[in-house]
């Protein structure tokens, strides 16, 4: 436990290094007090650029100025980029930032700096997007790396941000593969893209992070993916939480930010390919590992309401940042979440709504090889052209299969089918694929995140084999024949 114990100490330090509350603030951009130079009413908003779950309420909201049009001139918005929740919300317990989202575990850290003092006291007031299984936290390894499951990291370095969601999940997964995560690997407290270098060099032999950096190190062949957090099964997600004690004084300028992010919901769930390639755009993602995420059917389900799983998800989840180390007293998740601000944005929808688990956001239309309605969010497939400013919808990943050896010299720029256990969203070219010759014409071929996931379903399956991707589309390209 001494590098977590290490790294939790050094992040209480840096919290407790910064202005109190009473002191915060200024008219000189560094910080809120309610007011700038200019005499207009003053908001800072902490958002992370690069965790695409959060762009309702950061990126995509920033870059289409609705929180702007909704505030009007007698309000000036400042946004502040940080790579993790935890400089965020040490300038929140600062009161040098207002409004901010972060992932689950960062949001309970949160919590516990803020609950103990009423002036610097935060609430968690909206989502903006989840994964019900918990697939917006990965672990990935090198291309060439030897590791075929969790257990084979027990002894190795792997690299994570200490209190991260991304931390989070590799515990309770240690755990479930009978690894003491204190005892059992050596973690490495990085921030995002120093864990990504060290991987690539060798430093580290794993690297455990949020979305939607496993996801990038994948595309660019630069990392496999070992462990998909949805085999986990316990929700993970991203929201916004704020200072009560603006909320109580600006409580106009909560209501249009929330207003804001609906808004962005709205925009993102209406025009996913546009949304994914803005945020690209504001980022310097690639627009397909954007749109992993944030497209139809993505990891990332978006919806701002608070829902009941994710609360208990947030209570399950205490016990294990309890053991990260020194810092983390506990918080009370139930006076921690309100969603009074919500309901009276959102409007009578809110209830219908807070009790739907379904994506919105869903990939239909007509299959136009297969030639049958795409319907089924467990086996909706999705490729996207070169060229093209539109995608096409796949019945299955057999039949997205075909559509991919059927478009001659036309080049794929992103092919996506979902797990076929989990349902986790993942690139054609990077599943591992599996054989069923009793799965019928159109569900013949079966796509799995990890290899572990796919051993799994071939073991549990006999007749079943394991297939390349090249060879897959080999096979359907005689079949059509």
């Amino acid at each position: 436990m001494r590098p977590l114990r290490t790294a939790a100490l050094a992040a209480l330090t840096l919290l407790l290094s910064g202005c109190s509350v009473a002191g915060a603030g200024g008219s000189d951009g560094s910080g809120s007090s309610g007011f700038s130079g200019d005499g207009k009413i003053h908001l800072v908003v902490g958002y992370q650029s690069k965790t695409i779950n959060t762009v309702t309420a950061g990126t995509l909201l920033r870059s289409l100025g609705y929180l702007e049009k909704r505030l009007g001139d007698r309000y000036t918005v400042e946004w502040q980029d940080h790579d993790t929740g935890a400089p965020i919300t040490a300038k929140m317990v600062a009161g040098k930032i207002d409004i901010g989202s972060m992932g689950d575990y960062p949001l309970l850290i949160n919590a516990s700096r803020t609950q103990q003092t009423p002036s610097a006291r935060t609430e968690l007031v909206s989502i903006t997007g989840y994964n019900l299984r918990g697939a917006l936290n990965m672990v990935v390894v090198a291309k060439d790396s030897p590791a075929r499951t969790l257990a084979d990291l027990k002894g190795r370095k792997i690299s994570a941000s200490v209190g991260s969601a991304g931390h989070g999940t590799l515990v309770q997964a240690l755990e479930k593969a009978g690894i003491d995560p204190a005892t059992g690997v050596e973690t490495v407290n990085q921030q995002p893209p120093v864990g990504a270098s060290a991987l690539e060099s060798g430093g580290v032999q794993g690297y455990a992070q949020f979305v939607a950096w496993p996801g990038l190190l994948v595309f660019q062949d630069k990392a496999r993916l070992l462990y998909d957090g949805a085999a986990l099964d316990v929700p993970t997600f991203h929201g916004v939480v704020l200072r009560q004690a603006y909320a109580k004084e600006h409580p106009e300028v909560v209501d249009a930010f929330l207003k804001a992010q609906l808004d962005a919901t709205r925009y993102l769930h209406e025009h996913p390919l546009q949304a994914a390639l803005t945020v690209a755009g504001q980022t310097g993602l690639p627009p397909e590992v954007v749109y992993l995420y944030n497209g139809p059917n993505g990891i990332s389900t978006f919806d701002a309401t608070l829902k009941p799983r994710l609360r208990a998800a947030h209570e399950h989840d205490v016990p294990y940042l309890r053991r990260i180390g020194d810092g983390f007293s506990g918080v009370d998740v139930t006076t921690f979440v309100n969603d009074t601000y919500l309901r009276r944005a959102y409007g009578p929808a809110y209830e219908t709504d807070l009790a739907s688990t379904v994506n919105p956001a869903a990939i239909t239309g007509t299959d136009p090889v297969c030639d049958v309605p795409v319907k089924d969010p467990a086996t909706a497939s999705e490729l996207w052209l070169s060229g093209q400013d539109t995608t096409r919808p796949a019945a299955t990943p057999t039949c997205l299969l075909r559509q991919i050896a059927g478009a001659g010299t036309a080049k794929v720029r992103a092919a996506y089918v979902p797990d076929t256990a989990t349902g986790t969203r993942w690139f054609a070219d990077r599943a591992v694929w599996v054989r069923d010759p009793d799965g019928g014409r159109n569900a013949e071929f079966l796509p799995f995140t990890t290899e572990d996931g796919a051993r799994a379903y071939r073991d549990a399956h006999p007749g079943t084999e394991a297939v390349t991707y090249d060879d897959a589309l080999k096979a359907v390209l005689r079949a059509s024949r």
